[in-house]
This record gives structure tokens, C-alpha cells and sequence, in this order.
């Protein structure tokens, strides 16, 4: 016997009855994130969402070529600027590397800045990605200051949203570089149930005076609370920081300057190793959108307490 055929009157109120027991503040945005509300305690200060039809310039600029020693890594990627290696298209940008001949490398790629056009300091910054898989090739997802109050890297620091190993596909890595010498501090992460970088995921960072934050799919996976500082090369093991004045600089110093956004998709060096004739190429980074947050209320300031390892109270 068939099954009574419901009109479409019915079906309406049954959709409504069923969304009334959806729990409170449940995010039911469509798959690819468009329209879903800011987090709690968080509101958007910059976006991009790559609905065009073309990359938005007064957002994003490029690094171009190869870099000195292959970008400080022995990276084997040339930079472009070219549609071949990033476009906008279907909603998403694509960053896209590929194995050819270029500016004496064997490889090209892109790297995405927003230097000179937005840094912030302090915030949530969200990105929804997949990533390339394969031997050698290297994601990234990152951050730098915009200017280099406390000297040239690794003083002024770094930070990593995301990077990731290709021939790891389902690990990815969250990092600070700080100090002088160079220091840093992060962990890693493996996506639960088999997930990969291939799909797409919401790698978030929640970055407050003395307290960095690092999510995938909003579950926070790692907290660093200790970094230091230091323009001069004060420290002889070369990791401690020097105990005292003017070695050292303020905690949080150097993360509490402005820093811009990056994302790249490198290949080969020192991080990951090269590719072999297995890697698949062309190897493309999806971004479905960057999205940039301010706290509603908000930073309260934060003085390490006198004896806290890892950083130097003033």
C-alpha cells in the first residue's frame, strides 16, 4: 500500500516544527560558510569571500619570485602573480602550484599578502580551506608584522595558523616564532575520524594580550601563554631569554604589534623535504573565505605573574 502523499503546505509546516527543536544559536549556515553568524563574543572587522570574478587588489598583494635562498627554506618555487597560479573563480580562490620551469626554478606558485593594505593587532582570524596533498608540497596559512619594531626575524615573530606536510595529509600544525636567537613554541594536530586536509576545514586563531588560540572545526587544540623577546642577542644557550634588562622587551612583546595575513603553497625545503615524481601536480590550495574578527568588549591587558616560566615580567 503506498504511503499518503504529503502537499506542499504539509511539508512546509513539518520543516518548520522540525526546525523549532534546532538548539539555541545552532549554526545553520549552507555548507560553504556563507552567511553564518560571527562567534560569541566576536564581530567581523575584514572579509573576503571571493565572490568575484576576479582577486580583490585593494585587499591582497604578491610576493614575486624566488626569494632569497629559496625563501630562507631552500624552497624550489618561483612566486607569481599570474592567473595560472591564482584565480578567483566559482566563489573560492585557488592557489595553485605547478611543476614547470620558472625563473630558474622547477616549480611556480603564489603568495597572497595583505601587507600595507590590513594588519591588525589582536582578533580571531578564520579561514575555511582544503588543502594540497602530496611528498613536498607545503600549505601555509600565516602571519607577520607589518613592521619590525623589535628587529628582523625572529624578533618581531611570527605566527602560524596553519601549515601542513602534504605527505601528512591528515596532521596539520600550528606555530610561534619569536626571540633572538630563534625560538618557537606550537603542536600539532590530527583531524579526528580519517579527515585529511583535502577537505575542507575552519582553521581559526583567537589571539589576545598574553594568550594565542588555535581551532580547527572550532575545537581548540592548543593555548600558548609563554613566548618572549629580544632584539639583541643577549641569551648564550640560545633559547632562554635573557633574564634581564635591555636584552629583553616587554611581555607580550613581539606579539603586540600588527600583523598581516599570508597564504601560500610552497614546494620542496628545509620544512617538509622535496617532492618525487609521485607528488601529484598541479597542487591547489581552495579557499572558500578569510574572515577577520574584533572581540565585542574588547582586550583586557595581562601581566605575567613574577616567576612564570617562559616569559620575564618587567
Amino acid at each position: 500500500m503506498s504511503p499518503p502523499r504529503l502537499g506542499a503546505t504539509a511539508l512546509l509546516a513539518i520543516v518548520a516544527a522540525l526546525s523549532a527543536f534546532a538548539p539555541a544559536g545552532a549554526d545553520t549556515a549552507p555548507p560553504d560558510g556563507a552567511g553564518a553568524p560571527p562567534p560569541p563574543g566576536w564581530k567581523r572587522v575584514w572579509s573576503d569571500e571571493f565572490d568575484g570574478d576576479a582577486l580583490d587588489r585593494k585587499k591582497w598583494t604578491f610576493d614575486l619570485g624566488t626569494g632569497r635562498g629559496g625563501w630562507g627554506n631552500r624552497e624550489l618555487q618561483s612566486y607569481t602573480d599570474r592567473a595560472d597560479n591564482a584565480v578567483v573563480r566559482d566563489g573560492h580562490l585557488h592557489l595553485r602550484a605547478a611543476r614547470e620551469s620558472r625563473d630558474g626554478a622547477d616549480f611556480s606558485s603564489a603568495r597572497l599578502k595583505t601587507k600595507g593594505l590590513f594588519s591588525k593587532k589582536y582578533g580571531r582570524f578564520e579561514i575555511r580551506a582544503k588543502l594540497p596533498t602530496g611528498k613536498g608540497v607545503w600549505p601555509a596559512i600565516w602571519m607577520l608584522p607589518e613592521t619590525n619594531a623589535y628587529g628582523p626575524w625572529p624578533a618581531s615573530g611570527e605566527i602560524d595558523i596553519l601549515e601542513a606536510r602534504g605527505q601528512e595529509p591528515h596532521r596539520v600544525l600550528g606555530t610561534l616564532h619569536f626571540g633572538a636567537p630563534h625560538a618557537q613554541a606550537g603542536k600539532d594536530y590530527t583531524l579526528p575520524d580519517g579527515g585529511t586536509i583535502a577537505e575542507f576545514h575552519v582553521y581559526a586563531l583567537e589571539w589576545e594580550p598574553a594568550e594565542i588560540r588555535w581551532l580547527v572545526d572550532g575545537k581548540v587544540y592548543q593555548t600558548q601563554t609563554e613566548w618572549w623577546s629580544a632584539s639583541r642577542r643577549r641569551s648564550r644557550d640560545g633559547a632562554s631569554p635573557p633574564a634581564v634588562k635591555p636584552g629583553r622587551n616587554p611581555f607580550p612583546a613581539p606579539f603586540d604589534q600588527p600583523f598581516y595575513l599570508l597564504l601560500n603553497v610552497a614546494v620542496g625545503g628545509n620544512f617538509l623535504g622535496n617532492p618525487d615524481a609521485d607528488t601529484p601536480f598541479p597542487a591547489e590550495m581552495v579557499v572558500d573565505y578569510v574572515r577577520v574578527y574584533d572581540r565585542t568588549g574588547g582586550y583586557a591587558d595581562r601581566k605575567p605573574p613574577a616567576g612564570e616560566p617562559g616569559v620575564r615580567p618587567d
